[in-house]
């Protein structure tokens, strides 16, 4: 079940019924016990309205996909898994109040950060603060990589840049030096994560390719409304290739008004967000040929297991999973299987459980997904490159980028920003 909750006058609403804007629950599964008076409570901090309320949705319905399971098996002990979700509005500080709330206030025994990477540096600093359970969404590499950021209780169950960028680097360095494309512009949201994930594709790009030159940077604001100005620039420099971390409504925004200047047809242009059905589905015309790295599509990893998650998921929510719903959907398969190893909600118990656990996951290279103990992250996830057409399956062809490449790479950068 979800408690969509607002401030603590009315913070015990409670949303019912398949069509409301973040998935409730279990409605419809049988009656456990009188447990259920004693439910696990689970917070959620996210962006549920707004631009970007689509990252909420999906990420409740991600995280109570798992959860349904759990309950519907009987919990833990009759004990139901409880999801209190919050609206942080994309506002940082709103975000590490609310979550100190739900641990102290709701007595939520962990916390899941699915809000932007502005947001999780903050709720990092709660999870420091409290040692309470936190699996981030986020991002941004350093939340994780630096050990002066990284903290014992927080996890990351989303991709990150750095995974990321060798990706798109060895695509695109492959790429490039096919095609000779020497002259690059970036653009890409002023803030935490579009900083890391330009520089670190430039960085990695450059590796792959070394003729690449990056001949000016643009950066619009998160949210923002009109990109006239960045497109102008971009156009007025005239480069071979573009690169852009854009994301949900942000990213729709920028591919339609960079249809109207045809942008698409004069460059190459590497959006490594775009293959996720939040993107495809909501553009109005959808350009062939944008280069995008895997976010979340039914046909990648290309197995039966990705393929019936992304129906069942279908099914219950009637919408398209997109990358936010499997991220939660693992980090709530990560908490329901530390419950039932040590067969407690204690979280002290739960975050020595999950630290090195390897899930099955339908989201793997292996079928399985590994919390990498050294740095509470997720490696071994399926994530690859193609090039989008304009109906589904949207990117047919998806290169997969092998993990020991990445793990070398990713090594070699820890090292030179002194976090080994």
């Amino acid at each position: 079940m979800t408690k969509l909750t607002r401030p603590k006058s009315t913070r015990r609403t409670i949303l019912k019924g398949a069509g409301a804007a973040i998935a409730t629950g279990v409605a419809g599964f049988p009656f456990i016990s009188r447990a259920q008076n004693n439910p696990i409570k689970i917070g959620m901090v996210t962006i549920a309205s707004g631009r970007v309320a689509m990252l909420g949705s999906s990420s409740a319905n991600g995280a109570n996909f798992e959860f349904e399971k759990f309950n519907a098996a009987g919990g833990l002990g009759g004990r139901p898994i409880e999801l209190i979700v919050r609206d942080s509005k994309g506002k940082p500080e709103e975000s590490a109040r609310l979550a100190r709330e739900l641990v102290n206030s709701d007595g939520c025994i962990g916390i899941l950060d699915a809000d932007s990477s502005a947001a999780a540096f903050a709720i990092q600093e709660v999870a420091r603060d409290l040692g309470m359970l936190t699996i981030h969404m986020g991002e941004t590499s350093s939340l994780t990589a630096d050990p002066k950021i990284r903290t014992p209780s927080a996890f990351r169950s989303a991709r990150q840049s750095i995974h990321d960028s060798v990706a798109a680097g060895a695509y695109a360095g492959k790429l490039a030096k096919e095609k000779g494309l020497n002259k690059w512009m970036g653009c890409s949201p002023d803030y935490a994560y579009g900083r890391d994930s330009n520089a670190l594709f430039f960085e990695l790009l450059k590796h792959f390719h070394k003729d690449a030159e990056v001949i000016g940077e643009s950066w619009p604001k998160l949210f923002q409304a009109d990109y006239t100005e960045q497109l102008t620039k971009i156009l007025q420099a005239k480069p071979q290739a573009i690169y852009t971390c854009h994301w949900g409504g942000d990213l729709t925004a920028f591919i339609d008004q960079s249809n109207i200047y045809n942008l698409f047809a004069q460059m190459q242009v590497f959006a490594i967000n775009v293959a996720d059905y939040a993107i495809v589905t909501a553009v109005k015309n959808l350009p062939k040929g944008i280069h995008s790295g895997s976010r979340y599509l039914a046909t990648f990893p290309k197995t039966d297991a990705n393929a019936k998650w992304s129906a069942d998921y279908r099914a219950r929510f009637k919408e398209y999973p997109l990358n936010w719903s499997w991220e939660n959907a693992t980090a709530a398969k990560f908490i329901t299987e530390a419950i039932k190893k040590t067969n407690s909600a204690d979280p002290k118990q739960l975050i020595q459980a999950i630290t090195g656990m390897t899930i099955e996951s339908p989201f793997g290279v292996n079928g399985t997904i590994t919390m990498r103990a050294e740095d509470n992250t997720i490696v071994d996830y399926a994530t690859g490159w193609g090039q989008t057409i304009s109906a589904d399956p949207f990117v047919p062809d998806v290169a997969s980028v092998d993990w020991k490449l990445i793990n070398e790479l990713e090594i070699d950068w820890k090292k030179r920003n002194k976090y080994l």
